[in-house]
């Protein structure tokens, strides 16, 4: 990207057939989690799933309501698959989901982890609880995480192109994600032009989304304050959703900070920038699990080459024995 580093091929040591069977197995397991709440809605879901019934022609402008429009790209396209909306919503984001896990392997398998960890990847973004709560549902939030796995992907193979077309794609599903355009292009990952290329464009779509598709919906703006963060305490359902969302990942990255291969260190850096639009929201309206779940792209990279205390312990004394016999 930088001309430092030579891009690398994801997927490169093992052959199309492995890389096949596990796109599968992972698509398998994600329908599997997913199914039991497939095509659900609660309150955000709603109103995603409002606004793909406005864009189907469904629903009066006057049903929708700011800031869920703006984040069109997912509805847009439940809006336009044949059949409901509601399981064409939840087919998108089993496919983001999916291909999240499958995108987050190739990650760790080009930054040199070793078949167990690779698979361990996937594994840990499918079987988590935001998965099983929250995928179904229609949200936007597989969809963002989607794009924010390959950005992921591009960054550590040194292939700036995918890079830039991953925080593209989520950006256009989620607004704060133009932050990644702007590390590419501060960290001259990408050339000037191409960077400032890109943030036009994608700065672009957002102007052009609230105000000239979605215009004339009420203003909205999310202000911190003490009484929110105090509400967001007493909410049991929020801090359970956030200690689900945590408690693996988290304690494993921790685990793993000082760990991780030269090709994943730049996540660290990313993580932190990434983690501070959901501190805001969690500030401003509430917080629950998804904060942390859509920072699973970062995390997931960087838990899987944890080193368990137990586990290292458990084969230092078997090497002990065996060097004994």
């Amino acid at each position: 990207m930088d001309g430092t580093n030579k891009a690398v091929t994801p997927g490169s040591a093992w052959s199309r057939t492995h890389w096949i069977a596990l796109s599968l197995t992972f698509a398998v397991c994600s329908l599997a989690i997913m199914w039991a709440r497939w095509g659900g809605t609660v309150e955000d879901s709603l109103a995603y799933f409002n606004t793909a019934r406005y864009l189907r022609g469904e629903l009066p402008f006057s049903a929708l309501r700011a800031p869920f429009p703006y984040r069109v790209t997912m509805p847009a396209l439940a809006a336009f698959m044949p059949g409901d909306v509601r399981n064409a919503f939840a087919i998108l984001n089993w496919l983001a989901t999916a291909g999240t896990a499958i995108v987050l392997a190739r990650v760790v398998q080009a930054a040199g982890g070793n078949r167990r960890q690779t698979l361990l990847a996937g594994l840990l973004f499918i079987l988590s609880v935001p998965t099983f709560w929250y995928a179904p549902y229609l949200l936007t939030d597989p969809g963002a995480i989607f794009g924010k796995a390959v950005f992921v992907l591009g960054v550590v193979t040194c292939q700036p192109w995918i890079a830039v077309a991953g925080a593209l794609f989520a950006t256009t599903v989620r607004e704060e994600n133009i932050l990644l355009l702007g590390w590419l292009l501060v960290f001259g990952r990408v050339g000037l032009v191409r960077g400032i290329l890109a943030l036009a464009v994608a700065a672009l779509w957002l102007v052009s989304v609230r105000w000239w598709l979605f215009s004339g919906l009420p203003s909205y703006v999310w202000m911190p304050n003490i009484g929110t963060v105090i509400a967001a305490l007493r909410d049991n359902r929020s801090l359970l959703s956030l200690i689900s969302a945590a408690m693996i990942v988290i304690p494993l990255t921790v685990l793993g900070w000082k760990r991780v291969p030269d090709r994943i260190k730049p996540l660290k850096g990313i993580l932190l920038m990434m983690a501070i639009p959901p501190l805001y929201a969690a500030l401003s309206v509430r917080i629950e699990g998804r904060a942390i779940w859509s920072l699973y792209p970062f995390l997931i990279p960087i838990a899987v080459f944890a080193r368990l205390p137990w586990l290292a312990a458990r084969k230092n004394a078997a090497r002990a024995g065996a060097n004994a016999v």
